[in-house]
């Protein structure tokens, strides 16, 4: 998969974004510490070990969601699954992931469980106001796949992450609020995974993850 030098840039960004409150606050904790002392050290090495959690488990998603490590063969469901949970625990969104999803046809299919996290931080993103995901059959499909049922206020695609979504859209008109819809576009298609979406309703948003190819 060729990958556009903005597009990295855009994802880089993405990256320090979402590492910097945690890393700050572990920083917080140290001059709480440095210049206080006494009366706060519990309260900042709290700060200092929640924090660290924090950013070791948006780490630990990130490079099985980016890296190399989620295009492995070794890779389970049960690792990604506590992954994905770990990441999301405390937040505003819940993920609801049981235990027989995705079927195994889907999961050993390279590249399928990386795109389905992928699929679950753009979920996180589309609940702006928090939510509920949870992972469902994906029935009626072409080959074997799941569900991820995104219910929340103001569930929705907007038509810049559709186009994003779909690599409808020029390079030099990603920003890094659309780079999550587009890598994980881009990631299905280079898989050969074919990723959907549907609006049930207002508040409902559905992405359907399959392999395309069919079973029979």
């Amino acid at each position: 998969m060729q990958i556009d030098i903005r597009v990295m840039e855009l994802l880089a960004s993405k990256l320090c974004h979402d590492l910097v409150s945690p890393v700050s606050a572990i920083n917080n904790g140290v001059e709480l510490i440095e210049d206080i002392g006494g009366s706060v050290v519990d309260e900042a090495m709290k700060l200092i070990g929640n924090s660290a959690g924090h950013a070791a488990r948006r780490l630990r998603l990130f490079r099985m969601a980016y890296g190399r490590a989620g295009s492995d063969e070794s890779l389970v469901v049960k690792d990604v699954r506590q992954t994905a949970e770990q990441y999301l625990g405390g937040g505003k969104t819940m993920l609801n992931w049981p235990d027989d999803q995705p079927v195994e046809a889907a999961a050993y299919q390279r590249g399928f469980l990386k795109t389905a996290l992928n699929a679950i931080i753009l979920s996180e993103e589309v609940l702006a106001y928090g939510g509920v995901v949870t992972i469902r059959p994906a029935l009626g499909v072409v080959g074997a796949g799941c569900r991820f049922e995104i219910v929340g206020r103001g569930a929705q695609l907007s038509q810049p992450f559709q186009d994003a979504l779909s690599g409808a859209v020029a390079i030099d008109d990603l920003s890094p609020r659309t780079i999550q819809p587009y890598i994980t576009g881009r990631f299905a298609a280079h898989f050969d995974l074919t990723l959907t979406f549907e609006q049930p309703m207002p508040d409902r948003l559905d992405l359907v993850l399959s392999t395309g190819v069919s079973l029979a």
